[in-house]
């Protein structure tokens, strides 16, 4: 009998209509187009706006979108896992309330707050359900709303970060492709380099914490950057040396969208010299953390071919970082 593994079904995205160019945030920070692309390869994000709105919002256009292009009826959908580092509440998980709006109401689901490496968490979460047989269908989410948790007066991150989300349906597959294999980590000694300082149970809300800014994304570009350069790199490297792999074995390589330097860095320490290979679309939305991976399946999905290999990678705050190996299934 051939073994199960948990194939992407299908993968669909959605990002907001309004963007955020390196022209307009010239005029609300003391930074300018060049020295943004140079450094992050980024040209713009998109931003969600509108009272009221959430997370919630875009994950629940992305999967009537999926549900919609795959032909599955929400009531067959037997588990919702939501990555994100911006739920729309503490509780209950965004997971539910995307379940109960899109008509899943067969599915139980959670979030999962692995920062920017959450999508990987989620896809090697999901896919075991899968892979025991107890479950069929498996919805899988990374989406953020990050211009919620960023201040737009400090150009250490508000260069970097947008708003976007992406769902990917997980099912059975017999035919040897799918999730083969993976290589996670996390370091908790990353902390004081990337976090939000207030809003947990440690410093709860305050007047105190929202006038000192403290409910906002704080970042040490310099550490972070070298710690991601390493470890992203390293994580691929790993699951490529398991499974027998060099860069000329690896069809594409679909790497978190932090910086364009960071990815450089990963392919080529991969081994791999065909930039074709290398799946970008970071000028477009910055870096949506949890929602970069699934976005990048979504826009080159109509590149890959059945049985094509694809190292997944990506770094995030905490620290946690991971690397997977995916063969395509349609």
């Amino acid at each position: 009998m051939s073994k199960i593994r948990a194939s992407i079904k299908g993968v669909h995205g959605y990002v907001p209509d309004y963007v955020l160019t390196n022209a307009e945030l010239e005029t609300m920070v003391d930074t300018n187009d060049e020295w943004i692309t140079t450094r992050t390869g980024i040209k713009e994000r998109r931003i969600l706006k509108g009272e009221g709105l959430g997370t919630s919002y875009m994950v629940v256009k992305a999967v009537n979108g999926l549900l919609e292009k795959t032909n599955t009826d929400p009531a067959e959908i037997e588990m919702v896992i939501c990555c994100t580092s911006t739920p729309d509440l503490i509780f209950p998980a965004t997971a539910n309330i995307v379940a109960t709006q899109v008509g899943a109401v067969n599915a139980f689901g959670y979030d999962i707050q692995a920062a920017c490496s959450g999508f990987l968490y989620g896809l090697t979460t999901g896919s075991q359900f899968i892979e025991s047989g107890r479950l069929k269908k498996v919805l899988v989410i990374g989406a953020d709303k990050m211009s919620s948790i960023i201040d737009y007066k400090d150009r250490a991150t508000c260069i970097i970060f947008g708003d976007g989300a992406g769902a990917v349906l997980l099912e059975a597959n017999e035919e040897g492709n799918g999730l083969i294999d993976f290589w996670l980590r996390s370091d908790g000694s990353g902390e004081p380099y990337l976090h939000m300082v207030a809003g947990g149970s440690r410093r709860p809300a305050s007047h105190q914490t929202v006038d000192a800014k403290q409910h906002y994304v704080y970042q040490d570009g310099k550490t972070v950057f070298k710690f991601a350069v390493t470890n992203m790199a390293h994580a691929a490297e790993q699951v490529m040396k398991r499974n027998n792999l060099t860069g000329e074995d690896i069809n594409y390589l679909v790497p978190h969208q932090a910086n364009k330097r960071i990815i450089d860095a990963t392919a080529k320490s991969m081994g791999i010299t065909d930039e074709s290979k290398v799946l970008m679309n970071i000028e477009k939305y910055g870096n949506t953390t949890n929602g970069t991976i699934p976005l990048l399946l979504w826009d080159f999905e109509h590149k890959f071919k059945k049985g094509d290999n694809l190292i997944l990678a990506a770094f995030g705050g905490g620290f946690t970082w991971g690397a997977a190996y995916l063969k395509w299934a349609y």
